[in-house]
């Protein structure tokens, strides 16, 4: 999908497709507002033909083959079990998403427009109630729109996960795995995801201090810097970022660091499942020494001991 405006790096915003899935109910047609990220679209494109596949849950639609790409289809509503209308109101469209390196196609009734929103506007799902059939693990965060309406912005990762087609690869010999003394600060809104990370980082010898977004991330080393003082980049030798965090994304976080004198010289590495080259750049400009799409714990591995071990060369 052409990214036809640059969201500045530190902006501390997100482009979002925002799209609709409608509910049938007794008393009339319920409408749901949802997002995604636009780096995590492809393209968006009427519903082709598609192949059934067997055996497979009903929610899976099928798959087509788009420019030598076999891509898997999911359908939103029978995902979420929502009993869709049937007359013939809805327009649906196949939202093409690509995120950890895994294209993957949702139906969903209307793709309705995009929006550009702060992250400070994006609340966590924990703040939410009522959600109907979908879990709080199922949402990065919601959002007021116009006329007071709250939009839910899906993590479409936790679809693919439950179907199979993506695992973290975790399984790496101890042999492997480079021991590194030090403190490791980790930022990611998911707990599922912060654990991957202070797990394997705790295998490395490391000690970890965990922030759910990026103003937590600025607390934590404020607080670690009352404890250090000057000595903090002997201390806290790397930063493990996501980047789409509600309050504070990855992006302004590390421009923020960037720009502190106590804490520029801390390296920062991004782990995001946003796996599209614009935001590997992004990450770049904003600061990060590494962009990583998770999780894959060998390369995790490498890549941070290659980014500490450079940072100490440069420091002596």
């Amino acid at each position: 999908m052409a990214k036809e405006s640059i969201l500045k790096v530190g902006s501390n915003e997100m482009e979002l497709v925002d799209f609709r899935i409608f509910k049938k109910e007794e008393n009339g047609v319920y409408e749901g507002i949802y997002g995604v990220n636009v780096a995590k679209v492809r393209e968006i494109i009427k519903i082709p033909n598609l192949t059934e596949l067997p055996g497979v849950p009903d929610y899976i639609e099928g798959i087509f083959d788009l420019r030598g790409i076999v891509i898997p289809v999911v359908n939103l509503a029978k995902w979420m079990n929502i009993k869709e209308p049937d007359d013939g109101s809805i327009k649906p469209r196949i939202i093409i998403t690509e995120f950890s390196d895994i294209l993957i196609g949702f139906v969903v009734h209307e793709a309705k427009r995009i929006r550009r929103i702060s992250w400070k506007d994006i609340e966590p799902a924990s703040f939410v109630a009522g959600m109907g059939s979908l879990d709080k693990s199922q949402i990065t965060g919601v959002t007021r729109i116009e006329n007071d309406e709250v939009l839910l912005i899906l993590d479409l990762e936790s679809v693919v996960q439950s179907l199979g087609i993506y695992q973290p690869k975790i399984d790496v010999e101890d042999d492997q795995i480079q021991k590194i003394d030090g403190t490791a600060l980790i930022l990611d809104d998911s707990m599922t995801a912060r654990k991957l990370v202070s797990d394997a980082l705790r295998k490395m010898g490391m000690r970890v201090v965990e922030a759910k977004d990026g103003m937590e991330g600025l607390e934590r080393l404020n607080e670690l810097y009352a404890n250090y003082h000057e000595d903090l980049t002997d201390v806290v030798k790397i930063i493990i970022s996501d980047v789409e965090m509600p309050q504070m994304d990855g992006f302004h976080f590390a421009a923020n660091v960037k720009e502190d004198p106590r804490f520029k010289n801390i390296p920062i590495v991004f782990n995001s499942s946003i796996s599209d080259h614009f935001s590997e750049i992004r990450g770049k400009e904003a600061g990060g020494e590494a962009y990583l799409t998770k999780f894959d714990a060998g390369i995790f591995y490498k890549e941070v001991s290659k980014v500490i071990k450079a940072h100490v060369k440069t420091a002596q």
